[in-house]
């Protein structure tokens, strides 16, 4: 009988010979693999060594712009005006504001005009000795030599003024004016060259402790007329400024900021085409309320109309000082829906309200995109969102469109696109200047007069769309001045 101790002993051997078995296999798979492999990288090395160098893909650095310089030729030009503030000492918060400025053709006959917006002096002033000043419209003569026509024109009006509105509200071809003031506000009907002042007539007075700062007219009911949106600022009296009372170490009484004040609603007249306007103000829904006081919230310094999602409606983006921007959506029955937040422009890249001042929109990069530049206070930069596409919402691209740490410092007002270079691209131009004469004082690095800035676009193949122009290179334009309203014109 077989007891099975021969079998294990084979059964040993065999399993030996079949794991030494596998082994050897294992090491004739790793070497043909090996081999295998150390052929393939051979071919890809020599495909690598003989392929073509492939650039790397990086964005161009910004080419020189081009040199262009601003030449000052206001007295060559015939023009003599200084703004105004009645300022004398008291420190009255309007005085940091008004100059605005329009160029238009209000005589028809193919050249810009230029109209200047000016203040006054406060009531109580003595003025013994002193000429009232008043706002400012010459006449171009088309070749670049402007004359004094205030009063023939009928404009020897005065006011407190701010801005300043153009559009022909009644369609008769003549382009008429609406200026915004500290006080009642005034609308001229231009007839033939010759306004009418039309006010009261009209029904957009406003109130008479109304401070109005930026004016636009825009068809907002698409029914062929222009109708008209006052942007109005803080509510302010003589007596309250006295009680803010602001005050700054080394210099004293200054000028309060405008968180000091309380807010106030701006006005929305709808054009009836029969020369009257009507205050929907209430109805369209652009009074918007502080949810927490149930007080105005508004501070508005500018407002552009614009149809921001091409639905065919016109909308209206407000700019305001210290609280967060207003962008009302046209729903197109005559009420506005305000959509700053969720379309990206009520706050800036951290979600900050800013001291907005000037607002300006543009396609600047020849595209669907849609740019919207805002001037901010100083120490804040300037404010550039930008829509990816026809559509918000907007991004805040102040930054890497290289706007944003050159333009930190100033305080910015008035600022616009346009082509400075006629390369076909927009540019971007800002007007600046602070508020006190003696800020340097306080801030080493401010100053009351400071210089525009001129931001050349330098297309989109360049890292930064915006290239700052030193002050230096662009001629009488980098001369510091306390600079508020902007404009331009071919005036020649």
């Amino acid at each position: 009988m077989n007891d099975g101790s021969g079998s294990e002993a084979n059964d040993k051997i065999i399993g030996l010979a079949f794991r030494r078995s596998l082994l050897f296999l294992a090491l004739v798979a790793t070497v043909v693999v090996a081999v295998m492999l150390l052929g393939r990288l051979l071919q890809q090395e020599k495909a690598l060594v003989e392929a073509p160098a492939i650039a790397p893909v990086e964005m161009t650095e910004e080419a020189p712009a081009p040199a262009v310089r601003f030449t000052d030729i206001t007295r060559q030009a015939g023009i003599a005006f200084t703004h105004f503030n009645g300022a004398y000492g008291d420190k009255l918060l309007p005085e940091t504001m008004g100059s605005g400025v329009a160029f238009f053709d209000y005589d028809n006959d193919g050249d810009q005009d230029l109209l200047l917006i000016n203040s006054d002096h406060w009531p109580d002033q003595d003025l013994s000795g002193d000429e009232t000043p008043g706002m400012a419209l010459y006449q171009n003569d088309g070749r670049g030599q402007f004359t004094d026509v205030t009063a023939a024109a009928g404009l020897a009006v005065p006011l407190y003024g701010m801005g300043a509105a153009v559009g022909d509200y009644d369609n008769d071809g003549d382009p008429d004016l609406f200026v915004t003031t500290y006080g009642t506000n005034h609308l001229f009907r231009n007839d033939g060259g010759r306004f009418e002042a039309v006010t009261a007539a009209a029904g957009v007075a406003g109130a008479p402790d109304s401070w109005s700062t930026s004016a636009a007219f825009a068809d907002i009911d698409n029914d062929g007329d222009l109708d008209l949106f006052v942007a109005n600022y803080v509510g302010w009296s003589r007596e309250l400024d006295f009680n803010v009372n602001f005050q700054l170490t080394g210099i004293g009484r200054a000028y309060g900021p405008p968180n000091a004040y309380p807010g106030s609603h701006s006005y929305l007249y709808r054009n009836d085409g029969e020369g009257r306007f009507v205050d929907i103000s209430a109805a369209a829904g652009i009074q918007v309320d502080n949810p927490t006081t149930g007080q105005p919230m508004g501070k508005a310094l500018a407002v552009a109309p614009v149809d921001i999602d091409g639905d065919g409606w016109m909308d209206l983006l407000v700019a305001n000082d210290t609280v967060q921007n207003f962008l009302f959506h046209n729903q197109g029955d005559g009420v506005f829906a305000e959509r700053g937040s969720t379309m990206g422009v009520a706050f800036d890249r951290n979600g900050q309200a800013t001291g907005a001042m000037g607002v300006d929109i543009a396609h600047f990069r020849n595209d669907a995109d849609l740019g919207v530049a805002i001037g901010n206070f100083a120490n804040e930069m300037s404010s550039l969102y930008v829509t990816q596409g026809a559509a918000p919402p907007f991004t805040d691209e102040a930054i890497v469109a290289g706007i944003g740490p050159t333009s930190r410092r100033a305080l910015t007002f008035g600022l616009y696109f346009f082509d400075y270079d006629l390369d076909g691209r927009l540019d971007l131009l800002q007007a600046n200047g602070h508020l006190e004469a003696e800020i340097n004082k306080v801030q080493s690095s401010q100053q009351h007069r400071q210089s525009a800035q001129l931001y050349w676009n330098c297309g989109a193949d360049c890292r930064s769309s915006f290239v700052p122009q030193p002050a230096d290179s662009i001629g009488d334009l980098g001369t510091p001045i306390v600079g508020r309203g902007a404009s331009y014109a071919d005036i020649d």
